[in-house]
């Protein structure tokens, strides 16, 4: 049993009464409403199907998950707004948004926090790191479970390549709708445009923006390689997506089931994190068919202009200093 399912069978019980989840008689199944703005290709919509599968089967269908993907449900800030209320019982939340709820969150906004694949999965994977973030938002009513890979973010335009960042110059670019985001497009010299995800494509389409940045999924899942073919390799934030869940809901099941979904969300992840890389790849190649075409700049140029955020961000606040300073000594042992 980890870490995680220990400290919440130590939580109090504050409900008897199923908040989110809804059953019209007690012998029926109890239905779980999971939204997230993935398409059903997308690594983190089959990842929440393989949920669906292993939570039916180990509680013989008493719990009943209904996966919503393609924002079907609302948008992300509708759809994490509506799991601190119970109206929906699940739900996958960017860091940018729940930045917003807990300011630990914020950290993972930072560009070129991490300095590898490897020191990103490690920190994401420590639960004397992580555990506490996951309940930093209890009190707003939702709780994180686990956490989905998302590669790396690079810029993505429709008239010409971001090679450095006087590229940007000018250039309305989509972010996540976060300060922290925002402050990196300003240091970088674009034009920060905070829009709902599945706004883009329109956006780009009819020139409200000349760009946006995101991983490669976004160029073939969301089709935004059809209206740009400019891909640029600045990585400039690895930004995992996290699963969250309406706290009141998670305590008042019974130690059986609680037990069932915080196992079946660790074994979701590690299935999440070996998708992403295939998709990836397969990504890429379609893409160049679609006629995108793949730039490497020196990411530098693009490091040096970010380095205020990071000063602005942990100067005046104890608790973010040394989560992020734990977060780097984890770069530290990564590299020995």
């Amino acid at each position: 049993m980890n870490k995680r399912i220990k400290a919440l069978l130590l939580a109090t019980i504050t409900s008897l009464s199923v908040v989110g989840c809804s059953s019209s008689k007690d012998n029926e199944a109890k239905v779980m409403r999971v939204a997230h703005n993935q398409g059903e290709e997308h690594p983190i919509h089959l990842a929440l199907k393989e949920f669906e599968k292993i939570v039916e089967q180990k509680t013989n269908k008493e719990i009943d998950i209904q996966v919503y993907p393609n924002e079907l449900l609302g948008g992300q800030r509708e759809a994490v707004e509506l799991t601190q209320t119970g109206a929906i019982d699940i739900a996958v939340g960017s860091i940018s948004l729940l930045e917003s709820f807990n300011k630990s969150y914020s950290v993972f906004n930072l560009p070129y926090l991490f300095d590898s694949k490897e020191h990103y999965h490690s920190v994401m994977n420590d639960d004397e790191i992580m555990d506490k973030i996951y309940e930093s938002t209890r009190e707003s009513g939702f709780v994180g479970l686990t956490w989905f890979d998302a590669g790396s973010r690079n810029m993505y335009t429709t008239d010409k390549p971001v090679m450095k960042p006087e590229d940007l110059k000018g250039k309305k670019i989509r972010v996540q709708q976060s300060q922290t985001n925002i402050r990196m497009m300003e240091l970088l010299g674009g034009s920060a445009t905070p829009m709902s995800f599945g706004e883009v494509y329109t956006a780009l389409q009819q020139k409200v923006i000349d760009g946006a940045e995101n991983n490669e999924l976004a160029l073939t899942n969301n089709k935004h390689g059809e209206v740009a073919k400019h891909y640029s390799y600045n990585q400039h934030a690895m930004i995992p997506d996290i699963l969250i869940m309406n706290a009141k809901l998670l305590d008042s099941l019974s130690e059986k089931h609680r037990n069932i979904i915080l196992e079946a969300v660790d074994e979701i992840n590690k299935f999440e994190v070996d998708a992403w890389e295939d998709k990836v790849n397969e990504a890429v190649e379609q893409s160049k068919k679609m006629g995108v075409n793949f730039y490497y700049p020196d990411i530098e140029p693009f490091k040096e202009k970010v380095l205020p955020l990071r000063k602005e961000m942990t100067q005046d606040n104890e608790a973010i200093k040394a989560l992020y300073d734990k977060i780097q000594e984890k770069a530290s042992k990564e590299s020995k």
